[in-house]
């Protein structure tokens, strides 16, 4: 079973990554740009990216926690010292991005749109 959780913004992504329990189900965290008023991200490839995530966890029969990060504004996030792009435990470089919590599995942009790879990504035990 899926649990979904949504997070927005660093302190809240901060908080959340320090109540999660050593042992559990794997944790992934899913990196987007802020919603607009209409629903939609701002950001393009993280519209085209969501519908094919969601579906995919829609299907998926594995006991996982998945958090949509909601990473700021489009100005926030274009930002070189954003602090979704400076933290060591986040590093990232492009939105979307899906990253599997202390692990090494990671899709950045395009790559969240292939099912083939989220499949990789989430059915892959790490022990």
């Amino acid at each position: 079973m899926v649990t979904r959780v949504e997070i927005k913004g660093m302190d809240a992504f901060s908080k959340f990554t320090e109540d999660i329990a050593r042992s559990g189900p794997p944790v992934f965290f899913f990196f987007s740009g802020s919603k607009l008023p209409n629903g939609s991200s701002w950001c393009p490839d993280c519209v085209e990216a969501e519908p094919i995530v969601q579906a995919y966890l829609n299907e998926l029969q594995k006991s996982i926690i998945f958090a949509y990060v909601d990473v700021g504004d489009r100005d926030y996030w274009k930002d070189k010292m954003c602090p979704f792009r400076t933290d060591p435990r986040t590093k990232l470089m492009v939105i979307p991005t899906l990253l599997r919590w202390k692990g090494v599995q990671r899709l950045e942009g395009s790559q969240c749109n292939k099912r083939e790879l989220l499949q990789m990504m989430f059915e892959e035990d790490e022990e």
